[in-house]
């Protein structure tokens, strides 16, 4: 290790060096980890958190509601690239310190200016600044990725998305036990709860996480990630998964409200059940990739929703709030096994990439890392920008009709994409499917992936197009 924390070998691969000091390393990160991720995630939601305590007052009808809703989910969306490349170029324990600190700015605004009277415009930038909360998930993820053997990613990032996610059930927590007690009229006790929570993380993550100096800012993998059509491709499905995640979870307690009439503590007492329940079950769709195949996992998951929000369908046309529920709640069940699901997907792609350029053992692995890296900010930016499109469907839908019913029909017809598209790509077996990279040599054989859609281990090979 250098100064500064600096590790200078690291080969997470290597059996031996794992059983002796890699796990022991990266599970530490790990869990500082999920703590600055938390808090990020609970600072990009709190705008579904303030929207329950702005009552006529604050003259800001639901459709405008939505709309500081959807600034923070898009900003959020938008950051996660450059939070992406930032781990490689200043190293994973810095950029954490720094972006853990960076929360300050959007809590401290929020906290200054939450009050009737302000002004539309100024609740809009505030809103814009908490997007930078969802950054912390693009880096999180990248650093924890090149941390553990691929073998272990899909637990580990599983459960470093998993902690991060549950920021925001538990923001919704503290706003109810807020309204619960000090009234509907204090939004600023929230604010003042995470201000000394984001010094807390800024702190740990100095004293008790490390840069990986084998992780080096490499332009040319950011380059290759974007002309893979892999990378867009996950990147939709993680639109139907994490996209539907963020989508449903800023904007459910505004829907309560708005279409069901329920009050502000009725709505946040509900609101935080789906969030929490889609949290704890991301590392379960990414164990169950690990054993089963990340895209046949992924494959189930949208069928399920798409039946999950048939029920909330009708549930929104005959008014009943408890069907509604409980087909709201399993999207969020769902959505959570998915997250997990395709993001372990996503570093077995590319290392199969890299088999099918020839490469093999550490070579692999390592283009492997390179480029999953890369990726997954792309899709994790792409797979936010889905809840900003769910807000915006909430939004119009309301205006134009009152309810709900039109923006869950037009989430059904994208979930039934989702699964045409997981299946044609990486279940179905084509006589040929070329790769993806217009250099790479021909494989004497395609390239067996592990963990993405296979029989659980068995030995048939799949090529890295059609069956990841």
């Amino acid at each position: 290790m250098g100064g500064g924390r600096w590790i200078e070998r690291w080969e997470p691969e290597d059996e031996t060096f794992w059983r002796e000091t890699g796990e022991r390393t990266a599970r530490r990160n790990l869990v500082f980890s999920v703590l600055s991720e938390h808090i990020g995630f609970s600072v990009w939601s709190l705008w579904s958190v303030m929207v329950l305590f702005m009552g006529p007052q604050y003259g800001i009808d639901p459709a405008g509601k939505f709309f500081l809703i959807g600034t923070a989910t898009f900003v959020g969306a938008l950051i996660r690239v450059p939070y992406t490349f930032a781990v490689a170029r200043f190293g994973g324990r810095n950029w954490t310190v720094f972006s853990a600190l960076l929360l300050l700015l959007p809590t401290g605004f929020a906290f200054a200016v939450t009050e009737p009277g302000t002004s539309y415009g100024t609740f809009v930038l505030v809103a814009a600044l908490t997007g930078i909360g969802g950054g912390n998930f693009a880096s999180s993820m990248t650093n924890i990725n090149a941390f553990f053997p691929l073998r272990k990613k899909g637990w580990a990032l599983g459960l470093n998305a998993g902690g991060g996610n549950i920021g925001v059930p538990v923001v919704q927590l503290v706003g109810l036990l807020v309204i619960g007690t000090a009234g509907a009229m204090h939004p600023r006790i929230v604010l003042g709860v995470y201000l000394p929570l984001i010094v807390v993380a800024a702190v740990c993550a100095a004293l008790f996480m490390d840069n990986l100096a084998p992780v080096r800012n490499d332009t040319g993998a950011a380059q290759e990630a974007v002309r893979d059509r892999h990378t867009w491709i996950m990147a939709f499905l993680y639109i139907g998964t994490f996209g539907s995640f963020i989508g449903y979870s800023f904007a459910f307690g505004l829907v309560l409200q708005t279409q069901f009439g329920r009050t502000p503590l009725q709505a946040a007492s509900l609101t935080f059940i789906g969030p929490l329940l889609g949290s704890l079950v991301r590392p379960v769709g990414g164990s169950l990739a690990d054993r089963h195949g990340g895209a046949r996992v992924t494959l189930g998951t949208f069928a399920a929703m798409a039946a999950a929000t048939g029920v909330v369908i009708q549930a929104s046309v005959t008014e009943s709030l408890t069907v509604f529920l409980v087909g709201f709640t399993g999207l969020f069940v769902l959505s959570g096994l998915g997250n997990g699901s395709t993001y372990k997907m996503i570093p077995a792609i590319f290392l199969a990439q890299g088999h099918r350029q020839g490469l093999s053992g550490e070579a692999a692995e390592a283009y492997g890392r390179r480029l999953s890296g890369a990726a997954m900010g792309l899709i994790g930016a792409a797979g936010a920008l889905g809840g900003l499109g769910i807000n915006l469907a909430f939004r119009q839908s309301f205006r134009t009709a009152g309810t709900g019913t039109a923006a869950f029909v037009a989430f059904l017809v994208f979930y039934a994409a989702c699964m045409t598209v997981t299946w044609a790509v990486y279940l179905r077996r084509p006589s040929a499917v070329p790769t993806t990279a217009p250099s790479a040599a021909p494989s004497a054989a395609p390239s067996a992936v592990p963990g993405t859609a296979g029989d659980g281990g068995g030995p048939e090979p799949r090529p890295v197009s059609a069956r990841v």
